[in-house]
């Protein structure tokens, strides 16, 4: 018996200890933290101005895949007036990211718009990506007041892929010709995988069933597509740390190169109510039966990440 104790403590223990960890990427551990530690502002800058997204599609995705995210981004600057009778919106969740401009010297607001997009089908790096490759991906796209953003398929293995990330932000130095005049300077980039046929109880949850912790049944998906729905959230979540934190001297708490930032802070939370297993009380279609939190454009529904909000120091949900 006291063999068996101390197998369960020590498991107890192992099992708290992962929770406690939290980088950039969404973790593959969906920990509902009560008390959400304050992000310092380190003054260095954050994304401000004009800037377009690119996004980098690498591997084989459908066309409605495409639209999925294509809709997402778009609805991140969807006029008030057109989602009028459609609340909560995706507009409304990104609004919380402009409060920490709010408590910087520059207040420049940060304006999306989705720009070109690159396809690239035939796999021409293979299909096994290391990080270093992320980012010559991540470089073809427009390095100018833009955020190049690389989705890898469901076939693509990504260095670290559903071992330790579910995605990535980072900064590298662009080149030359990507510049303005010849310079050249730090751009921003994103990574996210599909992880439909690798790990979607690890990066797709609560859409499929976790890996581990409480076995509550699964999501129904509001696009009725596991791995882009779960996608669409390591890409709201690390949208969100990019905008503020985009060269990892913005808003963070912890080591550099481990941060909690502004959606990992928050991580596992979708609405109130929320606690581990359970993703909160959220809005679902009658018709289908999917959960949400969120309208969008073109009719579409997301479920979106809670944010770490500044003037309040907690967690904030849409629902």
């Amino acid at each position: 018996m006291a063999s068996l104790h101390a197998r369960f403590v020590l498991k107890v223990f192992l099992l708290v200890s992962l929770f406690q960890i939290s980088f950039a990427a969404r973790k593959l551990s969906e920990l509902v933290q009560d008390q959400p530690q304050l992000l310092h502002y380190h003054k260095g800058a954050l994304l401000y101005g004009k800037t377009s997204v690119n996004l980098i599609w690498y591997g084989k995705f459908k066309l409605s895949q495409r639209a999925i995210i294509s809709d997402f981004f778009t609805s991140l600057s969807a006029s008030p007036s057109s989602l009028e009778n459609t609340q909560p919106s995706v507009t409304k969740w990104w609004e919380t990211t402009e409060k920490y401009y709010d408590l910087t010297s520059k207040k420049n607001a940060l304006s999306l718009t989705l720009g070109k997009q690159l396809v690239d089908e035939k796999y021409s790096l293979g299909k096994s990506l290391t990080n270093k490759q992320i980012v010559e991906l991540a470089s073809k796209g427009e390095q100018k007041d833009a955020v190049s953003v690389v989705l890898t398929s469901s076939d693509v293995t990504v260095e670290g892929f559903c071992l330790s990330k579910c995605g990535s932000h980072g900064s590298a130095l662009g080149s030359k010709s990507g510049g303005v005049k010849g310079k050249s300077y730090r751009f921003a980039y994103i990574w996210v995988g599909n992880s439909e046929t690798q790990c979607p109880g690890y990066c797709a949850w609560p859409f499929h069933q976790p890996v581990y912790g409480p076995q509550n049944p699964p999501l129904i998906a509001p696009n009725n597509d596991v791995g882009l729905d779960g996608m669409v959230i390591n890409l709201a979540s690390l949208l969100a740390g990019t905008a503020t934190n985009p060269f990892g001297n913005g808003y963070f708490q912890g080591p550099e190169e481990a941060p909690l930032e502004a959606a990992s802070t928050c991580t596992g939370i979708y609405g109130k109510g929320a606690y581990p297993g359970y993703a909160g009380n959220l809005l679902v279609e009658p018709t289908t039966g999917a959960s949400y939190n969120a309208h969008g454009n073109n009719g579409r529904k997301f479920l979106l990440p809670a944010l770490y909000d500044p003037s309040t120091s907690s967690c904030s949900t849409l629902v």
